[in-house]
């Protein structure tokens, strides 16, 4: 009975690992107060932007934070804990900070976003950056000023000179 007890815990420990390192973006939240009706936003929310939520056990979450090589993340696997995971760098982080101005029940702990460890703070500074299409966008848009500026000057000096 113990051995599959055993099995079973390590089998949730090396599923949350995969799902780690399939992760750019980890954010560590406390849901306590939160309403099953609002979990179910919450987890809506985040599904809908390619996030998914995942309410762990802190033995299991600790044992996966370690295997991982993560060091002084103990103090934040107490509590009530849930890990929100997304492929993307920023999404995860945004949904959370967005759903804390209607729910304060919900408390973020800390992050992980691509290998680095990030507190509260600094993930707030993060979940205010635009996605990667977004930033993409903007980098085009800066590309193209130039050539649109110059373009512009050219048919003012054609229109002149006509």
């Amino acid at each position: 009975m113990k051995e599959t007890t055993i099995a079973k815990k390590s089998a949730q420990v090396d599923e949350l690992v995969s799902k780690f390192q399939e992760s750019s973006s980890i954010v560590l939240v406390d849901y306590l107060g939160l309403t099953v009706e609002k979990v179910s936003k919450l987890r809506r929310e985040l599904y809908n932007n390619g996030c998914e939520l995942k309410v762990v056990k802190n033995n299991i979450l600790r044992r996966a934070i370690q295997k991982l090589g993560y060091e002084g993340l103990d103090e934040y696997c107490v509590g009530p804990s849930a890990v929100a995971l997304s492929k993307d760098a920023t999404n995860a982080s945004r949904v959370i900070y967005n759903f804390l101005k209607e729910s304060e029940h919900l408390k973020v702990k800390v992050g992980i976003i691509e290998g680095q460890i990030y507190q509260e703070p600094e993930l707030k500074v993060l979940a205010s950056l635009p996605n990667k299409e977004g930033m993409l966008s903007m980098l085009l848009s800066v590309l193209q000023a130039p050539i649109r500026n110059l373009a512009y000057a050219i048919k003012q000096v054609a229109e002149k000179e006509a």
